[in-house]
């Protein structure tokens, strides 16, 4: 190696030594202290979750229970909120990636979820509702909709998707990927009726006047919501859960439900 291709090779080697240092140094820093340092929360957040993290179409604005509630974990503790536009299939990758600190968009707390994120202590809780059009003659209550020659809709990746997959046998399952897929297609007629939560259930009969809303008889596979961090940090999990103590305690997430019309869903315990 002549001397040119040495002084390269040290320049370059110098270099990965220092960003290896500084990404050892960003991993040892816990998110609180980075919170801290940045003045600033960012947080994951799905804008088209009617009730829950909602992008008004007639005002462009944010609104929904964990719009006030991230508000609300910002002034906690001291700092400037940020939203960061996120999925439901792409949040773990922006969390992992550290695009967002948090995600605060009622994230059903799956197992599947769990084995990547770390989940906070619920604060709302929904079963599975379904959506059919009023002229379905065919789908009047939850038992019709697990029959032959019935079109299923649900969204890739949500807890609806594998309820379906794993409970009805008859119905055949189809998957979309963007949510607005599941009314396109019944609408359209090339699906009968789709499974969604509570919160989009409302929405759908906020918005859509041939929407009719199936209610089971009882619970179907109730699932928690909780806030999804980055595991490993135990300090800035229990930091979150002391939050997510703290709003039902002193009433902030009541308050925000009731205005947001999510109270049969709030979590007690």
């Amino acid at each position: 190696m002549n001397a040119r291709a040495h002084r390269l090779f040290t320049f370059v080697t110098a270099l990965f030594i220092v960003a290896s240092f500084g990404v050892c140094s960003a991993n040892a820093t816990g998110r609180l202290e980075k919170i801290a340092a940045d003045k600033k929360l960012r947080v994951c957040m799905w804008p088209d979750y009617y009730a829950i993290s909602f992008r008004n179409p007639r005002t462009n604005a944010l609104e929904g229970v964990d719009i006030d509630m991230a508000g609300a974990l910002a002034a906690d503790l001291g700092v400037a909120l940020e939203f960061v536009e996120t999925s439901f299939p792409r949040f773990i990758d922006d969390l992992r990636g550290d695009r967002c600190d948090i995600g605060m968009f009622a994230i059903g707390a799956t197992p599947a979820r769990a084995a990547q994120v770390a989940f906070s202590a619920p604060y709302l809780r929904s079963g599975i509702y379904a959506v059919t059009t009023k002229t379905n003659t065919q789908i009047r209550k939850w038992a019709d909709l697990d029959q032959e020659g019935n079109v299923v809709v649900v969204q890739s990746g949500t807890f609806m998707d594998g309820y379906a997959r794993n409970a009805m046998t008859r119905a055949r399952i189809v998957a979309v990927t963007r949510p607005q897929e599941r009314e396109e297609e019944v609408q359209a007629g090339r699906a009968d009726a789709f499974l969604t939560d509570y919160p989009y259930g409302q929405r759908m009969l906020a918005f859509h006047p041939w929407a009719h809303l199936i209610v089971p008889d009882q619970p179907v596979q109730p699932t928690p919501y909780a806030y999804a961090v980055v595991p490993g940090d135990d300090a800035w999990l229990a930091r979150v859960n002391a939050f997510v103590a703290a709003i039902k305690a002193d009433g902030r997430l009541a308050a925000a439900a009731e205005r947001y019309k999510l109270s049969p869903i709030v979590a007690r315990d």
